[in-house]
């Protein structure tokens, strides 16, 4: 039996069916359907592991869990559900019952664009600001530290990569990126696809080894997480440390190596899953936005109870109606016109559902709001 076999196993023993889970669950909460509740899917993922057979249906629901994690919190035996879950989509994998369709026309399309989003390879550094478009050298300046700006910033939501870029540069900070930049390879993980997830992860351990790097910082929560921890689980210990920029800006203007202006401003700050829930970082991105003055007005569940903005873990791709309706949650209960947040799948799937809303709620990454009130730097 796999490690990962045995994890879910142990903790599906450990449910009572007390459906507290149930209470908290954004696709629940979604689709009233007691198909998408946590204690469901535990249900199902038993079902699979005593080889009982599951319909297409229980097949969906599982790989339309967002793994947000907010069950975890509420859970009184501490089940680590979303890990059994994405867990139970690797052993869906390994009985050929997953992934789904959706799934494997993304895969490949990853597989020949190297890009999750199906964005033009020739277009990928089109976001580099205009004044260091003649002076970027990519890996012709060696550095020990990388700035990986992965899909979705690097095709959808390119001001944040712009943003982080420049202000790296404008911060004196000694850093590199890639012309040719390879997926991080969340998707398959996600899907359960694990040697395809193993090859993209291995082609990139093996650029960052040749170029020296020991450090990437990244404007991406998914990027985040995936390098930070299915790296390491996927192939054991890895040679670089991963930071997201919110660290690394923090920490600038901690040191004084930049300043900002006072905004005296209100905006709704959202807490991603990824940086949130996952990886615990509530504090840094309120201590920057303080720093500019800003009055940050918070949504009624935020920090660890923060509501997930519906796009997690593929679920977007496969089901963009329960994405919209997952993450309208968050544009209605925002009072402020301006919501910033730390991570670009929820600043893409929240500006959509606003499109196909009709809300004038505007998404900002939080690179962009500090690159728009630098003060100075040294």
């Amino acid at each position: 039996m796999s490690d990962w076999n045995l994890f879910v196993h142990e903790e599906i023993s450990k449910c009572t069916d007390c459906e507290v889970c149930t209470d908290v669950c954004c696709t629940y909460y979604a689709t009233n359907n007691r198909l998408f509740s946590p204690l469901a899917r535990l249900q199902m993922v038993k079902k699979l592991l005593n080889g009982e057979s599951l319909k297409q249906e229980e097949i969906r629901s599982i790989y339309l869990c967002t793994e947000c994690g907010r069950c975890e919190q509420v859970c009184p035996f501490d089940i680590k559900i979303s890990d059994v879950i994405a867990d139970s989509k690797k052993i869906l994998v390994q009985k050929g019952l997953g992934p789904l369709p959706k799934h494997d026309v993304i895969i490949n399309g990853i597989l020949e664009k190297r890009n999750a989003v199906n964005g033009d390879p020739k277009k990928r550094l089109d976001w580099i600001p205009e004044k260091y478009r003649s002076s970027e050298k990519f890996e012709e300046t060696p550095s020990e530290t990388l700035l990986y700006l992965g899909c979705l910033p690097s095709y959808l939501v390119k001001e944040s990569a712009a943003a982080t870029y420049e202000l790296l540069k404008e911060a004196g900070v000694d850093f590199m990126v890639l012309k040719d930049e390879f997926c991080c390879g969340i998707y398959p993980y996600n899907a359960g696809k694990l040697e395809i997830a193993r090859e993209i992860f291995l082609e990139n351990i093996e650029k960052f080894k040749k170029l020296g790097v020991k450090r990437i910082i990244v404007p991406c929560a998914g990027c985040y997480r995936c390098f930070s921890k299915y790296y390491p689980d996927l192939l054991g210990k890895t040679d670089f440390e991963v930071f997201h920029i919110i660290q690394i800006l923090n920490d600038l203007l901690k040191s004084e190596k930049i300043t900002l202006r006072n905004n005296r401003h209100s905006f709704t700050f959202h807490d991603s899953c990824r940086l949130g829930r996952k990886a615990g970082f509530y504090n840094e991105p309120r201590e920057i936005l303080e720093e500019m003055g800003i009055e940050i007005e918070e949504l009624t569940e935020n920090r660890e109870n923060a509501y997930c903005c519906g796009s997690g873990s593929g679920v977007r791709s496969i089901d963009k109606e329960l994405s919209l309706n997952i993450g309208l949650k968050i544009l209605e209960e925002s009072k402020q016109n301006t919501i910033i947040a730390t991570c670009p799948f929820c600043i893409f799937n929240l500006r959509y559902i606003a499109y196909k809303t009709n809300s004038d709620k505007k998404l900002v990454h939080i690179s962009n709001l500090v690159f728009e009130n630098l003060a100075k730097y040294d």
